[in-house]
């Protein structure tokens, strides 16, 4: 059988402080290489959208704050602009040349979502923002590199570690949801989670191979919680979260 597809067309490379970024298009389908491993691309974004809809559909404010940590190819941020309740997102990404990607190569993508009054782009590493700012959401969705277990950029590890975690929920307001993306699943992050927050749930999406993508979700204790308990964490997610499980394409 002859194959059809077109090779790659490189759109931009671009050397970074930390490293080389290449922005790639093969039919429709834009991919993001980084130091020369495959970062991610647009040819599904099923978890990325499940991320977003599970941390919205178990925030209870009524016009709820989101922070969405790693902007990529936009596909959590495109899904966040379609929940009307949501009153305000910010979005967190270190590499100033993805953002300007999202200006051009991507932006008949992710045009609306720039243009919405409700979106806050901001430069700066994820980390560094949440020991930073001040701000406080009612949902926090990390999407940075892939996951826990499978990083591109060892500096990363530290915001899956104790310390990220801790900077990750004083940025919770009481009963606020975190959801977390990961390439695959991580036992001893895991573990860490539930030492943090308690219950947590875990949602997977089937992918064409290997293991599923996973989004993990904990939240932080409520106001009440915290005042009688304080060094209570979590909530009962399994018995509260009921419904979503595996999305469909």
């Amino acid at each position: 059988m002859n194959d059809f597809r077109q090779p790659p067309i490189t759109l931009d490379r671009v050397t970074t402080s930390r490293g080389e970024l290449v922005l790639r298009e093969a039919d429709g389908r834009y991919e993001v290489i980084s130091n020369g491993v495959f970062l991610m691309d647009t040819a599904d974004g099923r978890s990325e959208r499940l991320l977003v809809d599970a941390a919205m559909s178990r925030c209870t404010a009524s016009a709820p704050r989101l922070l969405i940590g790693g902007l990529g190819v936009g596909f959590s941020l495109l899904r966040a602009i379609e929940h009307a309740r949501l009153a305000a997102v910010d979005v967190v990404e270190i590499e100033a040349t993805v953002i300007g990607w999202h200006a051009h190569h991507l932006r008949h993508l992710t045009g609306a979502a720039q243009t919405d009054p409700r979106v806050r782009i901001i430069e700066a590493d994820i980390l560094a923002w949440l020991a930073d700012t001040d701000d406080q959401y009612d949902a926090i969705c990390l999407d940075t590199d892939n996951g826990p277990n499978w990083l591109v950029f060892e500096a990363n590890a530290e915001l899956y570690a104790q310390r990220g975690l801790d900077l990750v929920a004083d940025r919770l307001r009481p009963g606020g949801v975190l959801a977390i993306w990961s390439a695959s699943r991580d036992g001893a992050f895991e573990r860490r989670l539930r030492e943090r927050f308690g219950d947590l749930e875990l949602l997977e999406t089937p992918t064409d191979a290997g293991a599923p993508d996973v989004v993990y979700l904990v939240r932080a204790p409520t106001a009440a919680r915290r005042a009688a308990d304080p060094a209570a964490v979590g909530a009962h997610l399994t018995d509260e979260l009921g419904g979503l499980r595996r999305p469909r394409a």
